[in-house]
């Protein structure tokens, strides 16, 4: 299946929605079917047509076979809301195998929101850059996935992240729990995308992290450079490819990323840019299903 789902492949399809389509369909194919029923899954049982019943849930195809009508009813309501949030700072930019972490960012948020829209959620976007954030509620429809899909496609990586935003307001679900998937690199300067976790965390949702990063920074292998730029501060860094202590420092960074993430329960997955999104929608698909049973 990993071949399936090979990102450098996946990447160079210039439309993002076939992209996505294209994922989900080699993700889906590799995995059983759910045992969860409902919305925008496999339905449980007919019965038939009572008065009041909701008409969407009619079955036009069991309509034509029988000339009766007949309900699909489900076990449980299985359609909740999803908002993506996207880091579009400009260390996004950082590129690694061809292709930038934006790119991989919208990639990932693309293919994840397809599969939620087939599971019936209503699915939201919310783009963080330049001390704001562009907002696209949650909502159903093949024309609001139309609209995300052209947003995802012309977002651009660029400047420092959202400032100080009250993010309780912008995300505030009337009560509802929700799963939020945030999509970032997690390059901060004074602690600022712990503290927008932090006031998400207070709300009771679920929440994902996936933290990028490339295969070069990982490893420490930049090639034959031997000055690396800050791509949002622009400041220039010497480094020695010899450097022993860059792995330990880094071991110790992701350590205490996990940890701060586990204090605040939120579900952390660190991804190499090399590596196919696999992974990344069995742990939505695992972390959607804790609202659902």
């Amino acid at each position: 299946m990993s071949s399936l789902l090979d990102p450098k492949i996946l990447l160079a399809i210039k439309d993002l929605s076939l992209a996505a389509r294209t994922t989900i369909e080699g993700f889906m194919s590799g995995i059983n079917r759910s045992s969860v029923r409902g919305e925008g899954l496999e339905f449980s049982q007919y019965r038939s047509y009572q008065p009041g019943d909701d008409l969407r849930q009619l079955d036009w195809k069991a309509y034509a076979r029988s000339d009766r009508y007949y309900i699909r009813e489900s076990q449980v309501e299985t359609s909740i809301s999803v908002r993506f949030l996207v880091d579009a700072s400009a260390s996004m930019l950082h590129e690694d195998n061809g292709y930038t972490k934006m790119k991989y960012a919208k990639y990932l948020a693309a293919s994840l929101a397809w599969l939620s829209a087939l599971q019936g959620d209503a699915v939201g976007l919310y783009i963080l850059q330049n001390n704001g954030v562009y907002t696209l509620q949650p909502r159903r429809g093949y024309q609001h996935m139309a609209n995300l899909y052209y947003q995802l496609e012309n977002t651009n990586a660029s400047g420092g992240l959202t400032g100080a935003v009250e993010y309780r307001n912008i995300f505030s679900a009337a009560g509802k729990r929700e799963l939020l998937v945030f999509i970032t690199d997690l390059y901060e300067y004074n602690d600022e995308l712990m503290n927008i976790l932090a006031q998400l965390s207070v709300m009771k949702n679920e929440i994902i992290v996936f933290h990028l990063m490339g295969n070069n920074e990982l490893n420490f292998d930049f090639g034959a450079y031997t000055n690396l730029q800050d791509l949002e501060t622009g400041a220039v860094v010497k480094i020695n490819k010899g450097d022993s202590g860059y792995k330990e420092k880094l071991t110790a960074y992701l350590a205490n990323t996990r940890m701060k993430m586990l204090q605040q329960h939120i579900f952390y997955r660190l991804i190499n840019m090399r590596d196919s999104v696999d992974q990344a929608l069995r742990d939505f698909l695992q972390q959607r299903t804790k609202l659902i049973l």
